[in-house]
């Protein structure tokens, strides 16, 4: 008799997204190096916020909801990633207010079964001219309900 591997997660809320890490991610003793997982996070919500059309050509003036600073990030290193290959990010907004978020994230394996760590980062949305806070786009807005948590 062999026994069936268990079913992946199913995602409640947020998008699961494919990574890929690579042999020159790894430190001196074969681990994803720490500053890696947020670049790797940053990497899934460009392509994320991309393909809900909000993507970023180089112009300021124009990027309108991608002008944004972060103002917080926070990241628990919950396990070890000993090895190059595919992962996957976990991504969803914890909060959407009127010129800032906060989106959640674990880096997990590629069935998001796994999580090696965990965080959150808040953004703030930024006028490209004064680089004072603007309120985010209602389009921005609508495609960012999409990804709210619920209180589950």
């Amino acid at each position: 008799m062999t026994a069936e591997a268990p079913a992946p997660p199913v995602l409640t809320h947020g998008r699961l997204l494919p990574v890929a890490v690579h042999f020159d991610d790894l430190d001196a003793l074969g681990l994803l190096h720490n500053a890696r997982y947020p670049v790797l996070v940053e990497r899934a919500w460009t392509a994320l916020w991309s393909e809900l059309g909000f993507g970023f050509d180089g112009d300021w003036e124009a990027a309108g909801d991608a002008c944004n600073a972060v103002k917080e990030l926070r990241i628990t290193y919950d396990a070890p990633v000993g090895r190059p290959g595919a992962y996957a990010v976990h991504l969803w907004l914890e909060r959407l207010g009127t010129t800032g978020l906060t989106y959640g994230f674990r880096f997990c394996s590629d069935d998001g079964a796994v999580t090696y760590a965990h965080g959150t980062r808040v953004l703030v949305r930024l006028n490209a001219t004064t680089l004072r806070p603007t309120p985010w786009s209602e389009s921005f807005r609508s495609a960012g309900r999409g990804l709210l948590r619920s209180a589950d």
